[in-house]
């Protein structure tokens, strides 16, 4: 059963940008489903439609079987949301920003303090209960922000880049808190991430959008497996990037490294090594590994989805000045 449907939702601003292109998807109850782009692809636009914070250009999407347009009061009573950016109040102790929100959404007297306590012993802040919340780590406050969305018990909660600016480790707890909820509490969960492997270890599902567009749709497993088994990762020089080309047709360039999808690495990288050697390709490096996501999305539109695409440039350049010493 769909507890989310969406039928060519367009949104179009100032007449002229399409920030979201007649996309069609369903989810089901108590599914993780994961939309995943860069920056500006149309995640969080997409997610600001199905919590009626603003309306559709075209097209129409139900949430709890209740129509974004017509019902929205009905919508954003089953809905718990954690935006991309911190909206706590930080003059306020963690107790007082979810008694605040408890009042909002119109939780009982009654249950309000049982509740508060549930969701904070939920997020490990209980101790800090009584605490101004800027006193709080980033992280912290994360955690805080999902225990806010929890405290009228939603059917579905949306959590735009949860995890955006955390520390590896925070990062990892909040994917715990995640996973608990969907396994104690039946929730449905729509995220929205940059994050390859934060989509890979969290969602039963993955929509891959880009431009607005959804070009792919499927388990992280299906779509990795679109590309073939294993993935020949060749670190060359820059000045044999025409080379590459004509002798690996297939082969995706990025910043002069060579991805190669292969059914099996181990049994294929000696043929590829011999090829470049054969057609005077010099490589530095070569590795083997399993395909990503962020695989899937470079070989789907030609460039990476990360936003450490940078630091990846700046580390190859690094290597390539160590061996010119």
């Amino acid at each position: 059963m769909a507890i989310i449907e969406v039928k060519n939702l367009t949104k179009i601003f100032n007449n002229e940008i399409r920030a979201v292109d007649d996309i069609k998807f369903e989810i089901k109850k108590g599914e993780i489903f994961g939309f995943l782009g860069p920056n500006g692809a149309g995640k969080t636009t997409t997610i600001n439609m199905l919590c009626t914070l603003i309306n559709p250009t075209g097209g129409r999407a139900t949430v709890c079987r209740y129509d974004i347009i017509k019902q929205p009061d009905e919508v954003r009573k089953c809905i718990g949301l954690v935006f991309q950016d911190t909206s706590l109040d930080d003059r306020l102790t963690a107790r007082e920003n979810l008694e605040l929100h408890a009042r909002l959404y119109g939780v009982p007297k009654t249950e309000r303090r049982k509740r508060i306590n549930e969701v904070l012993e939920l997020v490990e802040l209980s101790d800090r209960a009584n605490s101004v919340v800027r006193t709080f780590s980033g992280g912290m406050q994360r955690r805080l922000e999902i225990a806010r969305g929890l405290i009228h018990y939603p059917k579905v909660l949306f959590l735009d880049e949860p995890t955006l600016g955390l520390d590896p480790q925070t990062r990892k707890h909040v994917w715990d808190y995640i996973l608990r909820l969907k396994k104690e509490y039946e929730i449905t969960i729509m995220m929205t991430t940059h994050y390859m492997e934060e989509a890979d270890e969290l969602c039963d599902r993955v929509a891959i959008i880009d431009h607005g567009k959804i070009i792919a749709m499927g388990t992280p497993k299906k779509l990795k497996d679109r590309l073939g088994g294993d993935t020949i990762i060749l670190d060359i020089d820059d000045k044999d990037v025409q080379k590459v080309k004509k002798v690996f047709k297939k082969a995706k360039i990025f910043d002069s490294q060579v991805l190669l999808s292969v059914k099996n690495a181990g049994r294929e990288i000696k043929k590829v090594l011999e090829k470049t050697k054969k057609n005077k390709i010099e490589v530095f490096e070569a590795n083997i590994r399993k395909p990503t996501l962020n695989d899937v999305f470079l070989h789907l539109t030609g460039r990476e989805i990360r936003e450490e695409t940078v630091g990846l440039r700046e580390e190859l350049k690094r290597r390539r000045m160590m061996r010119g010493h």
